[in-house]
């Protein structure tokens, strides 16, 4: 698997999103991706309840312990690589948690607007 360029959605390095928990495709700590990345898990969310229990109700349970993984489930709080569909759709629906556009990669936005990805951004640039 060849990785994209460590780029975010602000044309610049990419930043790490999480490396406690240990997150991304690669699990490196960064939302990198590559061709074979068919979910796209470049949107590094920070974690809320509301979002965790949406991503459970539509069928992706990120908060509950899966031990046979070394997946300790996430709490809020917690910042994690999601998919950038996940993350649409949860904007939509109005309960999209705040996203790092540092640790956002640039492929997020072939699926989500920039001005989405704003709206709920942490570290807006001045």
């Amino acid at each position: 698997m060849e990785m994209d360029p460590k780029i975010n959605v602000l044309g610049g390095p990419l930043e790490p999103c999480s490396v406690d928990p240990l997150t991304g495709f690669f699990r490196d700590g960064a939302c990198n991706t590559c061709n074979e990345d068919v979910g796209s898990h470049t949107v590094c969310a920070v974690m809320t309840a509301e979002f965790l229990a949406y991503s459970k109700y539509v069928g992706n349970d990120l908060s509950t312990p899966r031990p046979e993984f070394g997946f300790e489930g996430l709490r809020p709080g917690d910042r994690w690589c999601v998919c950038a569909g996940r993350f649409l759709q949860a904007a939509e629906e109005g309960c999209a948690p705040r996203v790092s556009l540092a640790a956002t990669h640039r492929r997020a936005l072939e699926i989500v607007p920039e001005d989405k990805l704003r709206a709920h951004a942490i570290d807006l640039p001045d």
